[in-house]
């Protein structure tokens, strides 16, 4: 099909949008616009499109790929109206939207609807490309096809839960062979202004002496997400640790390629299970908020960035907050969800949070407030998002056979859900729920014969308001799509309702600590350990870990 006339624009005289990084494998894609039409690889033997290109089709495994135009028509599947992240070449407020290419709906391309208003738009909407260029590459920007069809449907996601089956009872399972033996946490706090690796230290040796041990005692190492910290403010992973204290571990590990923040965790499990170590120390530091303050001072400056070499950022979707934006919509718009659903999940927090004597935010909140908050971007307002902040989290993971040797109380895993199965780039993953979440829940209950009735507390990650929903549907505390009518009133997650959640008030208001708090927190509801935040007879305890990237969860018991 012939490209539309006007479909090469014009670059804007005052247009400083950078331009991604042009690779062998992408230069097809980033340079075809410069004749107005759209390009992808097809695979010659399924006929899918593949994208992000790559060397193998990822739907038949087929290798014989070639290159070929598309019609450069779509269906807007997706948008939000940033507000808060300014980004070069775009005049904030602006609209980043997610579009399914009408050849083959799976694929997906991020990008910004142009020559319409905001309010103009719909999920549904059929689309055309059009190309501005930047540097050397020629993004596709889409734009409202002048006749509209009658609004289509989302695309269905594929079902995760037919790749799972329950897996076999064993004598032993290795969740078996680990305990949680003792946790720490450091100050925290809005900008303490201290040396990231002096909160680490400190949330380590209360770990420590929290399991009866000494730092002698210690001979495995597990850090998240490692020395590459993201953004530049951590302590420095396992490497810095251990030339401060003085530990020689027999086993370490640091990586942000795992399963969220609660993989060194599990990855600590696996190495006592297996005999490399006795007594693993995990931690997890973020200094995000002093990181900020020290940069914005010229006291520090922050490594290079690593460019808009993505598949989203050149269009100005440099933050989670944008992509999970869209997720949240398509939620909206398939099952009714609304901007007070959220809101519970956020008072629910708060509340719990002012029982909490080390929490960020303590002031009560109500659904006015809520409501009436400044737009970070749409439907996110202030109070979808955490709290960033300075702190340090540790546990310390022991071999079930030295229980013997530990005065306890002691905290047991159940089962761990880690399983990848909805694909990891964000803007082709799951369209209605946070990605990486509905794999990993499904997983979680193949290893164990409990079930989402018997858990007593949740601990669920809320780096915004909406990873939190989508962990009570994929983990079966209300069917998919139902979290409207679980969350309404507020009393289902109360610390006396049926799924108490967060009672510590969670990454929302008790502050950014990247899931590694939601541990802390079970594990002293657990023991019964919370003061007034406690849960009544919290015996079992699910905690979920990340989200967006591979994630994880845990489900936790105690035999007390």
């Amino acid at each position: 099909m012939s490209a539309p006339e006007d479909a090469v624009r014009p670059v804007p005289g005052d247009a400083v949008r950078p331009q991604p990084q042009i690779s062998q494998e992408t230069e097809f894609y980033w340079t075809s616009g410069r004749d107005g039409r759209l390009r992808f690889q097809t695979c010659t033997g399924c006929r899918a499109l593949i994208h992000p290109p790559q060397p193998v089709c990822r739907h038949c495994r087929g290798h014989d790929i070639e290159t070929g135009e598309v019609s450069g028509y779509a269906t807007l599947i997706g948008f939000t109206v940033n507000h808060r992240f300014p980004f070069p070449g775009l005049h904030s407020p602006f609209v980043v939207a997610q579009v399914a290419i009408e050849e083959d709906l799976r694929v997906r391309l991020t990008t910004n609807v142009v020559d319409c208003a905001p309010d103009e738009l719909w999920i549904g909407m059929r689309m055309e490309a059009v190309f501005e260029q930047a540097g050397e590459a020629w993004l596709p920007l889409f734009r409202p096809c002048a006749e509209q069809p009658p609004p289509a449907p989302l695309p269905e996601d594929p079902p995760v839960t037919r790749h799972l089956h329950r897996s076999p009872r064993r004598q032993h399972k290795f969740e078996e062979r680990a305990v949680i033996s003792g946790t720490g946490a450091s100050r925290i706090g809005r900008r303490l202004m201290v040396p990231p690796l002096e909160l680490t230290v400190e949330a380590c040796e209360k770990a420590v002496a929290d399991a009866g041990l000494t730092l002698d005692d210690i001979d495995g190492l597990s850090a998240y997400p490692g020395a590459g910290a993201y953004g530049g403010f951590a302590e420095g992973g396992v490497t810095a640790l251990e030339s401060a204290l003085g530990v020689h571990p027999v086993w370490h590990n640091g990586a942000g390629e795992t399963f969220g923040p609660g993989g060194s965790v599990i990855a600590a499990m696996l190495a006592v299970a297996g005999g490399l170590a006795r007594h693993v120390l995990c931690f997890r530091t973020v200094w995000e908020a002093t990181y900020g303050e020290l940069v914005r001072q010229g006291r520090i400056r922050p490594p290079r960035p690593a460019g808009p070499d993505g598949w989203f950022k050149p269009f100005g979707a440099t933050s989670p907050a944008i992509m999970l934006a869209m997720n949240a919509q398509r939620h909206m718009h398939r099952y009714g969800t609304t901007r007070e659903t959220l809101g519970r999940i956020a008072l629910n927090q708060r509340a719990n949070a002012a029982l909490h004597p080390d929490a960020v935010y303590r002031s009560p909140l109500t659904m006015d407030d809520y409501l009436s908050a400044r737009t970070i971007t749409t439907p996110f307002g202030l109070y979808d998002c955490d709290v960033p902040c300075d702190a340090a989290t540790a546990v310390v993971v022991s071999a079930a056979e030295t229980v013997p040797d530990l005065p306890g109380p002691l905290v047991r895993v159940e089962a761990v859900g880690t399983r990848i199965l909805e694909r990891p780039e964000w803007d082709q993953s799951t369209l209605t729920h946070e990605p990486q979440v509905l794999g990993q829940a499904a997983h979680l209950w193949t290893r164990t014969d409990l079930r989402p009735a018997d858990v007593d507390v949740a601990l669920l990650y809320d780096g915004f308001t909406f990873n939190c929903l989508s962990w009570i549907e994929a983990l079966g505390f209300c069917g998919i799509g139902e979290a409207r009518d679980f969350l309404d009133g507020g009393k289902n997650i109360a610390r006396d309702g049926t799924l108490p959640l967060n009672p510590h008030g969670g990454q929302l208001s008790h502050g950014r600590t990247h899931g590694m708090g939601l541990l802390h927190e079970a594990v002293l509801q657990l023991r019964g350990e919370a003061g007034a935040r406690q849960v009544a007879g919290a015996r079992t305890a699910v905690v979920s870990s990340g989200g967006l990237t591979p994630s994880g969860v845990l489900l936790l018991r105690t035999d007390a």
